[in-house]
């Protein structure tokens, strides 16, 4: 890992938008404003219809060694808000389940430098690894790719008065945070999460 970004390389990459991110100063800014004095996560409104998708999914599997195991598909986590609810730590639930944001350097991995992978919090799918992990200086857990591609989704996210790309778990779509282009080498991606929406495991 590093304690300061690169310059970023922005290779050619047709998985993500072409439509210019916001750079970091830019939502660290607007982010905070939109916190205030509020808990630790900022409510947004909900994606759900943007997230949406068929009833069975495919996904790379991973062991709890951190390998993958084979692509399959499965059919998508869908639960009520009641049913989240008793399954998440209230943080988790508004991130997770109801797209916020939990304020920085306040997460359990925005410093965690043991090797291992994240899970989603909700369904367990396998979506990034301390491999990819980088210190972005932004108080978020970020990484320059996720574990997978085929794990993830990227949504147009307008709120907040500028457009992001949102990243939700494509198992069960629960919003995990924001990908910028302000990122490092070799991807020129900065893949900026909650820790609130992903479990860490840990491995040799």
């Amino acid at each position: 890992m590093t304690n300061h970004l690169p310059e970023p390389s922005k290779p050619s990459n047709p998985s993500v938008s072409s439509t210019q991110r916001p750079n970091r100063r830019t939502f660290l800014i607007t982010a905070a404003s939109a916190a205030g004095v509020a808990g630790l996560a900022v409510w947004r409104p909900s994606l759900a219809a943007a997230a949406g998708g068929p009833a069975n999914v495919t996904i790379i599997q991973f062991s709890d060694a951190g390998k993958p195991t084979g692509k399959v598909t499965i059919p998508k986590v869908v639960r009520s808000d009641a049913e989240w609810k008793q399954k998440l730590a209230p943080v988790s639930f508004d991130v997770a389940r109801k797209e916020g944001t939990e304020r920085p350097y306040t997460g359990s991995t925005w410093n965690n430098h043991d090797r291992g992978f994240y899970r989603c919090i909700c369904c367990d799918n396998a979506v990034f690894s301390s491999d990819t992990k980088f210190e972005s200086g932004t108080g978020w857990p970020s990484f320059w790719q996720p574990i997978a591609k085929e794990n993830i989704v990227e949504i147009r996210d307008m709120s907040l008065g500028m457009e992001r790309t949102a990243v939700s778990c494509r198992e069960c779509d629960a919003h995990l945070g924001h990908v910028f282009d302000d990122g490092p080498r070799p991807t020129g991606l900065r893949y900026c999460m909650n820790s609130a929406a992903m479990r860490f495991v840990k491995t040799a």
